[in-house]
C-alpha cells in the first residue's frame, strides 16, 4: 500500500492522492465564464434531485470535459476509512479504475485531519515528485502522469475524494483548476449531505410506515379480538346450551385467529381422564370425542393446575407425517378449580403472540363462566323438575284427601244438625249451660273442617272456580255490612273495636260477589285473629281511576319484612302471632290472593310499626246511575 508520508515538511510532501500538500487559500478575482456556468449548473442540479449517484456521474463526466483531462473520478471511503472508486470519466486509451478498492492503514493517522481541514493535494509530475515505492506503484498502474485532489467534505465529516489524473504528460495544474475542483467538491459534499439526509428521511418515513402498519394491524386484531370476545360474553347471556357454547368459542377463535385446530377438552369429576367436547379444524382427523388420560401426560397437567398457559413445539401425532407443531393449552378455570383446557395449533414456523395467548386467556375465563353457568342452569332445571313433581304429587294428594274428607265431613254435619233437631224436639229449653256450650263447640268445629275442606278443594280446583263466577253489580254500602255482622260478636267478645270506611256516594261496580264475600271473610277472620285486646280493625272501601280498592287494617301488630314475602304462600304460618289460639292451616290468604287474581286484580300488604294493611285493587266496570 502507498504511504501517504504527510509529516514531511518539505513543500514536496508526498502523497497518493496528490503530491505536493499545498495551501490555494486565494481565490481568484475573477472567474472564466464556462466555470461559473458549470459551478451553477451542477449547483442548479443538486437542487432539482436527489439521485446522487446521477449528480456525481454527471459531474465527473463534465469535470473530465472542461479541465481537458483523461480521468476524473470520485473516492468514497467505507466505515474503515478503506476507500473504493465509486465514480469515473475515463478517455480512451486512459484505462479504468472503477470499482478499485485501496486500503491504508496509516491514512488515519497521518492524513485524516488535513484532509477534513480542506488541504489540496497537487502533483504536476509524477517522475519528478518524491513518492513512497507503494504509492509510486499504484499511480503507475493506473498510468498517472499528473495528479489533482480535492476532499469532499459532508456533514463535517470526511467523505471522499474528488480526483483529476492526466495521463499523457505531466501538466502544471492552474490555480483556477484547484478552485474549480474545490468549488465542486462543496458542491458534491452538499448533495452528499442531502441525499444522505434524504436517505435517514426515507428510512424514517419507512419506519414510521412500518410502525404505522404493525399498529394498525394491532389495532384491527385488537378489534377483532374485542369482537370475538363480546360475541363470546353475549352468546353466554343468550344461551345456556354449553355444546353449543363451546363449539362457538372454537370456530371463532380457529377463524379469527386462522390457525389449524382448537379444541375443548373438559374433565371428568375426578380428574382421570379429559375428553374433546368440541374442535374446530381445517385438517384430518377430527378428535372430537376422544379422551386423554391425565396420567399419561403429569408434567404437563402438573404445570396447567398453576393455571398458567404453555406453549411449546412438539410432534403432531394429528398429522399422518408426525411433522413439528406449535401448540397453545389455556387452562379453563373458576374460583372453584381447573375445568378443562383450550388447545391451540399452528405450524412449528409461527407462534401465538402475547396479544393472542391474553385473547385466549379471556375468552378460556368466559368459557368457565359459561360452563358453570350451563351447569347450574341444568342443575336448577333438575330441580325444578323434582319440584313440580313433587308439587303435582301434592297436589294429587290434596285432591284426594279433600275429596276423602268431603263425605264424612258432610256426614258429620247432617249429624250435627240431625241430632241438634232432635234435641230441641225432645228437650226443649231444658238443656243445661254446659250441654249448650258443648253443642256450639262441636257445632262450630264441623263448620270449620268442612269450611277447610272447601278452601282446600278451591285451592286445588282454582282454574274451575272462574267458571263458576257470576258477575253482577254489586252495592257496598249495602253488602259489607252483611259482610261483617258475623264478625262482631267475636269482635267484641275479644275487646276489638271495629270500623267501617266506606266512601261517600260509593259507585256500583260489577264482580263476582260471592267472591268477594269470601275473600274479605278471610282478611277479617285473619284480622280477629291477630289484632290484640284494645286495638281497631278498619274495613275500607273507596273508588279509583278504573275500579275498587278494599283494604282491611288492623293496628297493634307489625309482620316482619322477611314474613311479608311469604304470607301469601300455601301453608305458611307467621308463627307466634296468634294472641288467641285459633290455629289454622295457612292456606287462607293463599286463597285470597289465587281469588283476586282470578278477578284480574291484585292484593299487597303494607305492615309498619304498629299497624298492618291488606289491600285489594280490582279493575272493574262502575257506575252510579243503576
Amino acid at each position: 500500500m502507498p504511504d501517504f508520508n504527510l509529516d514531511q515538511r518539505s513543500e514536496q510532501a508526498p502523497s497518493f492522492y496528490g503530491g505536493v500538500i499545498s495551501d490555494h487559500n486565494s481565490v481568484p478575482t475573477s472567474l472564466s465564464q464556462p466555470k461559473e456556468n458549470l459551478v451553477a449548473a451542477i449547483a442548479l442540479r443538486i437542487r432539482q434531485s436527489l439521485d446522487l449517484e446521477s449528480i456525481l456521474k454527471q459531474t465527473v463526466a463534465e469535470v473530465r470535459q472542461f479541465l481537458q483531462t483523461d480521468r476524473v473520478l470520485i473516492y468514497r471511503f467505507e466505515p474503515d476509512l478503506s476507500g473504493v472508486i465509486a465514480v469515473e470519466s475515463v478517455r480512451k486509451p486512459a484505462q479504468s479504475v472503477y470499482g478499485h478498492k485501496i486500503e491504508d492503514p496509516c491514512f488515519a493517522d497521518k492524513h485524516l485531519e488535513r484532509y477534513k481541514q480542506g488541504r489540496v493535494h497537487i502533483i504536476n509530475d509524477v517522475s519528478t515528485a518524491e513518492l513512497t515505492p507503494c504509492y509510486g506503484e499504484v499511480l503507475k498502474n493506473f498510468g498517472v502522469r499528473a495528479n489533482l485532489v480535492v476532499p469532499i467534505v459532508a456533514s463535517e465529516e470526511l467523505w471522499g475524494l474528488l480526483i483529476a489524473h492526466h495521463c499523457d504528460s505531466p501538466r502544471q495544474w492552474q490555480a483556477s483548476e484547484v478552485e474549480l475542483l474545490k468549488q465542486l467538491a462543496t458542491q458534491v459534499g452538499i448533495a452528499v449531505q442531502q441525499a444522505e439526509l434524504y436517505d435517514r428521511v426515507k428510512s424514517l418515513n419507512s419506519y414510521l410506515e412500518q410502525k404505522v402498519k404493525q399498529r394498525t394491524a394491532k389495532l384491527q386484531n385488537s378489534i377483532k379480538f374485542e369482537t370475538l370476545t363480546r360475541k363470546v360474553t353475549q352468546k353466554i347471556r343468550d344461551s345456556l346450551d354449553e355444546p353449543q357454547i363451546l363449539q362457538t368459542v372454537t370456530q371463532e377463535i380457529g377463524q379469527i385467529l386462522n390457525i389449524e385446530r382448537c379444541k375443548i377438552e373438559l374433565y371428568n369429576g375426578d380428574r382421570h381422564h379429559a375428553e374433546v367436547v368440541c374442535e374446530y379444524t381445517t385438517t384430518l382427523p377430527n378428535c372430537q370425542g376422544s379422551i386423554r388420560q391425565v396420567a399419561d401426560f403429569p408434567e404437563l397437567d402438573q404445570q396447567l393446575l398453576q393455571k398458567e398457559s404453555l406453549q411449546f413445539v412438539e410432534i403432531s401425532e394429528l398429522n399422518p407425517l408426525n411433522t413439528q407443531a406449535t401448540r397453545l393449552v389455556c387452562p379453563i378455570f373458576d374460583d372453584r378449580g381447573i375445568l378443562g383446557n383450550l388447545w391451540l395449533l399452528r405450524p412449528k414456523e409461527q407462534f401465538f403472540q402475547s396479544s393472542e395467548i391474553m385473547l385466549v386467556e379471556q375468552v378460556a375465563n368466559q368459557c368457565a363462566i359459561a360452563i358453570r353457568q350451563a351447569r347450574l342452569y341444568q342443575q336448577s332445571q333438575i330441580q325444578v323438575k323434582e319440584l313440580a313433581r313433587l308439587n303435582f304429587l301434592k297436589d294429587d294428594f290434596l285432591k284426594t284427601i279433600s275429596h276423602e274428607l268431603r263425605t264424612p265431613m258432610s256426614s258429620i254435619q247432617l249429624a250435627s244438625e240431625t241430632l241438634e233437631a232432635l234435641l230441641e224436639k225432645e228437650m226443649g229449653d231444658h238443656r243445661s249451660a254446659t250441654f249448650t256450650k258443648v253443642l256450639n263447640i262441636f257445632r262450630s268445629a264441623c263448620h270449620r273442617q268442612n269450611q277447610l275442606v272447601n278452601d282446600l278443594l278451591t285451592l286445588c280446583y282454582i282454574d274451575a272456580e272462574k267458571e263458576l263466577m257470576t258477575m253482577q253489580w254489586i252495592d257496598l254500602s249495602v253488602c259489607l255490612p252483611q259482610i261483617v255482622a258475623p264478625f262482631k260478636e267475636r269482635i267484641n267478645n275479644q275487646q276489638q273495636a271495629l270500623i267501617i270506611d266506606l266512601e261517600s256516594h260509593l259507585p256500583r261496580f260489577k264482580s263476582d260477589i260471592s267472591t268477594i264475600k269470601r275473600t274479605l271473610a278471610e282478611l277479617l277472620n285473619n284480622a280477629c285473629k291477630y289484632t290484640p285486646s284494645g286495638e281497631t280493625i278498619t274495613v275500607t272501601a273507596s273508588s279509583t281511576n278504573n275500579g275498587i280498592k278494599l283494604s282491611v287494617c288492623n293496628t297493634g301488630i307489625e309482620i316482619p319484612p322477611l314474613e311479608q314475602q311469604r304470607v301469601f304462600d300455601k301453608f305458611y304460618r307467621i308463627p307466634n302471632r296468634d294472641p288467641w289460639k285459633f290455629g289454622g292451616t295457612g292456606i287462607g290468604l293463599a286463597l285470597v290472593k289465587n281469588l283476586i287474581q282470578l278477578l284480574n286484580g291484585t292484593i299487597y300488604l303494607n305492615s309498619q310499626p304498629g299497624k298492618t294493611i291488606f289491600t285489594i285493587e280490582l279493575p272493574c266496570e262502575t257506575t252510579k246511575d243503576l
